[in-house]
C-alpha cells in the first residue's frame, strides 16, 4: 500500500533522479518523511536504497542547499 508519506517521499526522489542532484535539505526531508511515523515501510526502504545507489554511483549529486 502506498501511504501519503510514501507518495511524497516518492516525488522528491524522483525529482532528484530527474535533476542528477539532490540538495542537503531534500535529503534531509527525506529522513523526516520516512521516520514520520515511526515505521519505514517495504516502499519507502526500496526507494531510499535507490537513492543511495544513485548518490553511490554518482548518478545523482547531493549538493549543498
Amino acid at each position: 500500500m502506498l501511504t501519503k508519506s510514501g507518495k511524497k517521499l516518492e516525488e522528491i526522489i524522483k525529482k532528484a533522479i530527474d535533476d542528477h542532484v539532490i540538495t542537503n535539505s531534500e535529503y534531509e526531508e527525506i529522513f523526516e518523511l520516512i521516520h514520520a511515523d515511526g515505521v519505514i515501510d517495504a516502499h519507502e526502504r526500496v526507494l531510499m536504497q535507490e537513492l543511495n545507489d544513485l548518490i553511490a554511483d554518482k548518478s545523482v549529486k547531493r549538493i549543498a542547499g
